[in-house]
């Protein structure tokens, strides 16, 4: 029986691994502009970083983790996300004491969850995100989100929708905490049970269910909007003016809750307009997440962040029919005539990638009509080739794939005259 990979799982092949790595420096070259540190956690954490982060109402907790019991009787569980696992080291390290403030920080990896595969959805999938901790300035929620749209711009993307809300400060949320109890409570057995679960725990966490979602009480629900206090008000708007400043186009989305516990004022997802592009549409979500160190056993610190699946960017480009611009070819194939000359290669073929240069031969013992196809099927710029009989006469010839001119060189001098040749092809 012939073995395959788990469900929910992929593997990603030469020829598709480039478009990731293409998105990957895209992304780590604009962490450096923004000034963004990476920072590298454990696939593993203990389960509590993840009960505590995350929240035990969210269905990440409560259905999709993989939890599991090491030899020594501790519960570990496979990160479903990145912001936990980052605050737990900010705490564990400190971070709060470094002298430059706020710690701004960024990841990338695979994350777990079990749920249903679908398109652009896996249980193994490839997150990129961002936090940023020290900060209650409503400027750095607009940095944050012109960080995750200018990844998406900068990879050509052009039907991107923003959307915002405010989920307020804790006197707002309590507010809009009891407004919301008092709205589904007299209708809640008409709900599933997950909803009837959250109704005391996290009321907010109904209008974020994809079973209930077109029951009519989730349209007249009460919106966060009518219970900001002044101060969330200000720094809600505050952050519409810096969008505005900053030429970033969004809409205010009073529906918009996010799936995760811990998100309190500015949450924000960035979805895909693409015609065909799935059901389900947002390609990054994110927000202000203030209290989470706390919880984590650290000082006060505000922090907000994002996260977004490699997956389902590539679905994006794919749904706009953008090619990525990766590199593709090399820049010599060596190809011999001969034993003697086959022999030579080997050594000709490691100068030509010490000094360099992406460089390919033969290992088959193919005849030169065969390595000449390869080096077609291999995109290469140029081929050098030598025969037993050049070898005897100090002589390789160079052949320019794309005009076809082709050139002998001394081969004693062949690394000088290849390097010149290919500054003056380029």
């Amino acid at each position: 029986m012939a073995l395959k990979l788990p469900r929910g799982t992929q593997d990603i092949l030469p020829g598709e691994v480039e478009k990731w790595q293409f998105i990957e420096t895209v992304a780590r070259d604009l962490c450096e502009r923004f000034q963004y540190k990476e920072i590298r956690t454990p696939i593993f954490e203990h389960t509590e970083v993840f009960t505590k982060g995350v929240g035990d109402t969210t269905d990440i907790v409560q259905k999709e983790m993989y939890t599991f019991e090491d030899r020594g009787g501790r519960s570990l569980t496979l990160r479903p996300e990145g912001t936990a696992a980052a605050v737990r080291s900010f705490v564990e390290h400190k971070m709060f004491g470094y002298a430059n403030q706020p710690v701004k920080l960024f990841y990338m990896g695979p994350m777990f969850r079990y749920e249903r595969p679908q398109a652009g959805r896996y249980r193994q999938f490839v997150q990129f995100g961002v936090e940023a901790l020290g900060s209650a300035d409503p400027a750095i929620d607009a940095e944050v989100i012109a960080l995750a749209m200018s990844i998406y711009q900068s990879l050509g993307l052009k039907k991107l929708k923003l959307i915002i809300n405010s989920l307020g400060d804790k006197e707002s949320r309590n507010a809009h905490r009891d407004a919301l109890i008092n709205h589904f409570s007299p209708r809640i057995d008409e709900f599933c049970g997950d909803c009837k679960s959250r109704l005391e725990k996290n009321p907010l966490r109904i209008l974020d269910c994809k079973k209930d979602r077109d029951h009519e009480l989730m349209a007249t629900a009460p919106s966060i909007l009518q219970y900001l206090n002044d101060d969330s008000k200000k720094y809600f708007d505050k952050v519409q003016q810096f969008l505005t400043d900053l030429g970033i186009d969004f809409e205010v989305d009073p529906n918009l809750v996010r799936g995760l516990d811990y998100y309190n004022q500015t949450a924000f997802e960035i979805m895909s307009d693409a015609e065909g592009f799935g059901a389900i549409t947002t390609l990054c979500g994110g927000g202000r997440y203030n209290g989470l160190v706390e919880e984590s056993g650290g000082p006060e610190t505000p922090g907000i962040g994002f996260a977004l699946s490699i997956e389902r960017c590539l679905a994006a480009l794919q749904a706009e029919g953008i090619e990525l611009p990766v590199t593709q070819g090399i820049d010599c194939y060596v190809a011999s005539l001969g034993e003697a000359a086959k022999d030579y290669t080997v050594k000709l073929l490691h100068e030509l990638r010490k000094a360099g240069y992406s460089a390919e031969r033969d290992y088959l013992d193919r005849k030169i009509k065969a390595q000449l196809k390869t080096a077609d099927r291999l995109q290469a710029k140029y081929v050098a080739v030598l025969g037993d009989d050049e070898l005897q006469a100090n002589k390789i010839s160079v052949k320019d794939m794309e005009s076809g001119n082709q050139i002998e060189v001394p081969l004693d001098t062949f690394m000088e005259e290849f390097s010149a040749i290919f500054k003056k092809g380029r």
